[in-house]
């Protein structure tokens, strides 16, 4: 397909969204009727040649039953598919659950029914498929009134982290809290750039990826986004468990987790309305596979990833910066990881970079290893991107790029051959330095909270970065600060 017609595509679909946000149809009521729509039209391409396939698609509710309807027959007919879909098997009702028409007006519903059915979307390549969604998700998620942003992590540092953890073929890899999919589509690119052979493919693309994300709608994107890049078919079995992962222990082992667990600190009950979100009390999750129970959500998600990989299993995680420092619980969970695996790699995040304003946050990098008499961590390597670094969502975004100097001295290629780009004796500022585990476990309850670069905008006041910059900072230390006291507030409330 040429570039020409893969823009156009690509505009067609963008533009709706803006005819339908006139009507109060944001992004993300819009890519859920585009999910919908577009299943059912490609499961049209399948059943008829050269494919032939029989799919669990009642005749009743196909895509030519919906191309035959105009006005309010057809938006009675589209209610009516939605609610009779939901109740199938497989990825078919999965993709369907709990769905509603959110298009009021039948004129436009016709409209983008006529402007899908226009498309060959079997023979569209996936890049193109892909490029389409992703973008949609993209602007989803930096429409902050839908906080849809928690669920979709920059694709410059997912990217990145695959980079830099090289997945190899036939290996599994899991993300228990996996929102729109991302983590397994980037290692899915990487994979796919390989020189594979026919088992491998096929591996590749049903057995490779397990996942868990307990929103409903944002489930059902993450099915769609991963069947649209070529992953999974469209009737095979789904990849991605409604359950919540932190719940009990799947069972499920794991080569390798790739992942960016919810942001915020206390884990809770939820209702069952449709987005599956409404808080009713804290939990605590008593597991025996745990070394602390805590309704911390980040520090039981760092324990369950290490439980989720095999022996030899890998992970990379992003987490906030109170895992570096919190006492309790935090200290424990800490001590424990360094000892039962080896945590040799944190990346210190840059402000700026993610959808939730005033989220502080980091990668850990760890190997599982079998239990051991000593501590598997010997040292922890550093890479300091946060001090004097500024990124904005719009006018300056992350970029992988701005992360190649991380993936070299990482040096996924054999990372027992670094060398630190922070020289003591001449009290350089190299970003890239290693710390002793008899260094960090004298430090004050086992803090991972290291910086030792200065920090120009206090210290130098005639190279204050641009008004927008300091702006940006003002309003995510703010935005921090509030989420630590409604926190508080949650916690006092909770005991009165």
């Amino acid at each position: 397909m040429s570039n020409e017609n893969t823009s156009g595509i690509i505009s067609k679909v963008w533009s709706f969204c803006n005819t339908l946000r006139d009507d109060g149809v944001g992004y993300g009521d819009y890519l859920e009727q585009l999910t919908y729509l577009l299943f059912l039209k490609m499961a049209d391409e399948f059943s008829k040649p050269p494919y032939n396939r029989k799919l669990p698609i009642p005749k009743q509710f196909n895509w030519e039953s919906l191309t035959k309807e105009k006005g309010e027959d057809l938006e009675t007919h589209y209610s009516n598919l939605l609610r009779e879909l939901a109740k199938a098997k497989g990825i078919l009702g999965q993709i369907f659950t709990k769905s509603q028409n959110k298009i009021q007006d039948p004129a436009k519903l016709y409209k983008l029914i006529r402007m899908i059915d226009d498309e060959q979307w079997s023979t569209m390549g996936a890049d193109v498929k892909g490029q389409i969604y992703e973008g949609l998700l993209e602007k989803n998620a930096e429409d902050t009134k839908s906080g849809a942003g928690q669920y979709f992590t920059p694709r410059a540092l997912i990217r990145a982290m695959v980079e830099c953890m090289q997945p190899q073929p036939m290996k599994t890899i899991a993300d228990p809290a996996c929102g729109t999919g991302g983590f397994f589509l980037a290692a899915y690119d990487y994979l796919a750039k390989q020189n594979l052979d026919k088992e491998q493919k096929k591996f590749l693309k049903f057995k490779t990826f397990f996942g868990n994300e307990i929103v409903p709608s944002t489930r059902r994107m993450a099915l769609m986004n991963l069947f649209l890049h070529n992953i999974g078919d469209i009737d095979s079995e789904n990849f991605i468990s409604p359950t919540d992962a932190l719940i009990a222990d799947s069972g499920l082992r794991a080569d390798y987790v790739l992942a960016n667990p919810p942001f915020g600190r206390k884990s809770s009950m939820t209702s069952t309305n449709d987005e599956g979100e409404q808080e009713t009390e804290d939990l605590t999750y008593n597991r025996q596979d745990f070394w602390e129970s805590t309704s911390n959500k980040q520090l039981n998600f760092v324990q369950h990833i290490r439980c989720m990989l095999n022996t030899t299993g890998k992970a990379a995680v992003v987490v906030p910066d109170n895992v570096l420092f919190e006492g309790g619980a935090g200290e424990t969970i800490r001590k424990k990881l360094m000892e039962t695996t080896d945590l040799h790699t944190i990346l210190r995040l840059p402000t700026g970079i993610f959808y939730k304003q005033g989220v502080k946050a980091n990668v850990f990098f760890f190997d599982n290893k079998r239990a051991a008499k000593e501590p598997w961590t010997k040292e922890i390597w550093f890479y300091d991107f946060r001090t004097n670094i500024h990124f904005t969502l719009k006018k300056n975004p992350l970029k992988l790029d701005d992360l190649k100097d991380f993936i070299s001295c990482y040096n996924p290629n054999n990372r027992h051959k670094r060398k630190e780009t922070y020289n003591a004796e001449s009290n350089s500022e190299g970003r890239w330095r290693k710390f002793s585990y008899e260094e960090i476990i004298a430090r004050d309850k086992t803090s991972l909270d290291i910086t030792w670069i200065k920090d120009k905008s206090l210290a130098d006041l005639d190279n204050l970065p641009d008004p927008d910059v300091l702006a940006g900072e003002i309003i995510e230390n703010l935005e921090a600060g509030l989420e630590s006291f409604r926190e508080i507030m949650i916690t006092i409330n909770g005991k009165e």
